[in-house]
């Protein structure tokens, strides 16, 4: 089965560049930009020789497994543009839900929530499963020529592998039961992405892409650790405010905004890490 997109995708105006191999689909998006692409193009691969994670960190995709980058040059504000973290987090989410089976996967994040929904969304980035890392987002972005920027949304899913030598739990849809291949994953991504885009509507529906991510949000309630530039902040998982930063209250009371940081749960969280 090949790469394709979905129809209203296609009606929209996306375009689709599909590999069998890439170095990083985000550095290629990226590139694509720096020559003058308009945008509104998915780069997508079922391996990535060297992709990317958070802080520079190595993000493996064997053959299999899906990177897929969506480039955009928005207008508007760098710092808004930003928020479409929290939007991919939601379309990938519905894509997952869409295309795995029910009663297939059950989510149990540690002691830190009640496993709502199959697919959990843990600030700022990544996408969980059985309290496991199934997914992770990056956004890179760069300035073009006359004061306009691009922004590269990568997104890479486990679907068939995992790393093992991780600090944290990781897991894929295989290793979870379920029978769900890198191309049809996209392909219910790319359906997802239009709905919770027009959602969004260029910043102006972050309000509504805010509350729709609270609703899947990992650890919302439970005791959770920050680690901010070597330091670690403990408290209560409270909220992530309009701007969607993380809100913790700590023990004394504080409530603290996080823009950025790594963020543990449960019984990690109680551990000094």
């Amino acid at each position: 089965m090949a790469f394709r997109l979905a129809p209203i995708a296609a009606s929209e105006g996306f375009r689709l560049e599909a590999h069998d191999s890439v170095g990083s689909t985000n550095a290629l998006a990226l590139d694509h930009a720096r020559a003058g692409d308009p945008g509104k193009l998915w780069v997508v691969s079922k391996k990535q020789e060297s992709g990317r994670g958070r802080r520079g960190r190595v993000w493996a995709t064997p053959e299999g497994n899906l990177a897929a980058t969506l480039l955009l040059v928005p207008g508007g504000e760098l710092r808004l543009a930003a928020t479409l973290g929290f939007v991919a987090g939601l379309a990938l989410a519905d894509a997952l839900d869409a295309v795995v089976p029910k009663g297939r996967i059950a989510v149990a994040l540690d002691g830190a929530s009640e496993g709502r929904n199959r697919f959990e969304l843990k600030w700022p980035n990544d996408v969980l499963a059985s309290g496991a890392k199934l997914a992770g987002i990056l956004l890179e972005s760069t300035m073009l020529e006359g004061g306009s920027f691009a922004v590269a949304i990568g997104i890479g899913v486990n679907v068939v592998a995992y790393p093992e030598d991780l600090p944290y739990p990781a897991t894929s849809l295989q290793a979870l039961g379920a029978a769900c291949n890198a191309e049809t994953l996209f392909l219910a991504l790319s359906d997802a992405w239009s709905e919770n885009a027009r959602m969004w509507d260029d910043g102006r529906g972050l309000d509504a892409i805010r509350k729709r991510w609270l609703a899947r949000a990992a650890g919302l309630g439970g005791e959770v650790a920050v680690r901010i530039d070597g330091n670690v902040v403990r408290g209560v998982f409270e909220t992530i405010d309009e701007d969607c930063r993380f809100v913790i209250r700590d023990d004394e009371g504080s409530v603290l905004t996080i823009a950025a940081g790594d963020v543990h749960f449960g019984a990690v969280a109680s551990a000094r890490v």
